[in-house]
């Protein structure tokens, strides 16, 4: 079973930023004038987060060994996180002794309406899941949040019996409508805050955004459907 719903060790954890951090200020970095008013800080700058995910790509594969992986990505907002963490895994892959070989897979889940998550979760995209049966799967996630998306996705994937299944997730959020679900690999612990921001959205904007921000009411409202 991928993930854990036990309480998590603080290496496993990853880089845990708490409540109280107030972030850094916006006029420390650039970022795409049409979002200047949008956003309230920047709470991960970029190299952070490419620092990190450098680090988990170690981590995965000292953890996963030397064998094929299917790399299922969870799009939109993981394409990013993904993309960066398979590059790091073959270049471990490629100055190593033993070569790795790696497929990635894409898959859609819609879980979000503006800034709240819903009950529903919807599986978009995607080869038929059948083709996971055998398969070391890790799956690349852009957050976890209540952790019932990923609940359901691991699921419908287990149906299949893949060989193994693992779970990175880019951030985690501390929110009480956890059900206690973590993923094997985290980047970053984070506050109960919408952030936008290398590729995670509100409605489709600030993908384009290098930083993770906390967007602003005056953001939500400007960018709402």
């Amino acid at each position: 079973m991928a993930g854990s719903s036990e309480e998590a060790a603080a290496s496993e954890r990853g880089v845990v930023i708490r409540d109280d951090w107030p972030g850094y200020d916006l006029k420390l970095f650039t970022y795409p004038q049409h979002y200047y008013g949008d956003l309230e800080f920047v709470l991960i700058p970029h190299g952070i987060i490419v620092d990190r995910i450098e680090r988990l790509a170690k981590d995965i594969m000292e953890d996963i060994g030397y064998c094929d992986i299917m790399v299922l990505c969870v799009l939109k907002g993981g394409y990013k996180f993904c993309a960066d963490l398979v590059a790091h895994l073959t270049n471990i892959s490629r100055n190593s002794n033993r070569f790795v070989p790696m497929k990635v897979d894409f898959i859609k889940l819609r879980s979000y309406r503006n800034d709240q998550s819903t009950e529903e979760m919807q599986i978009f995209g995607g080869n038929d899941l059948s083709a996971l049966s055998g398969k070391n799967v890790l799956i690349v996630e852009d957050v976890v949040g209540t952790g019932r998306t990923m609940q359901a996705l691991l699921s419908s994937i287990e149906k299949y019996k893949p060989n193994m299944v693992k779970v990175a997730s880019l951030l985690v959020k501390r929110t009480p409508r956890s059900d206690g679900f973590r993923p094997d690999y985290a980047g970053f612990e984070i506050p109960d805050l919408f952030v936008v921001g290398y590729a995670l959205d509100y409605n489709e904007h600030f993908r384009d955004l290098n930083h993770i921000c906390v967007i602003n009411e005056r953001g939500k409202e400007k960018y709402r459907v």
